[in-house]
């Protein structure tokens, strides 16, 4: 059984920063992608940003230069740091689990945490 718990979540201005957590736990030796994937309403969800076992990145064009996702594999946490954050950023962000790093292809999903940003 494998669990994912986000934190950091909420409201903040536009221009401002938030930081998201995710720990995991349980059998998760397999796995080898965390990410980030977020929806907003109405909408399909999303990409943000993943990040391999070994540190390679991939992140939607949208937050290139805002977001940086990292990750300690020793404690088994994934964090994307949200900058200059734009009210369009506004959704619920999912933290994932994967064995592969494809996008798209995710085994496991957080229950999600609610970015708001006001303009």
């Amino acid at each position: 059984q494998v669990h994912l718990v986000e934190s950091g979540g909420g409201l903040v201005q536009s221009g401002g920063s938030l930081r998201l957590s995710c720990a995991a736990s349980g059998s998760i030796f397999s796995f080898n992608t965390m990410g980030w994937y977020r929806q907003a309403p109405g909408e399909q969800r999303e990409l943000v940003a993943m990040i391999s076992h070994g540190g390679t990145t991939d992140y939607t064009d949208s937050v290139k230069g805002r977001f940086t996702i990292s990750r300690d594999n020793a404690k088994n946490m994934v964090y994307l740091q949200m900058n200059s954050l734009k009210p369009e950023d506004t959704a619920v962000y999912y933290c994932t689990l994967g064995r592969f790093f494809i996008r798209g292809l995710v085994d496991y999903w957080g229950q999600g945490t609610q970015v708001t940003v006001s303009s």
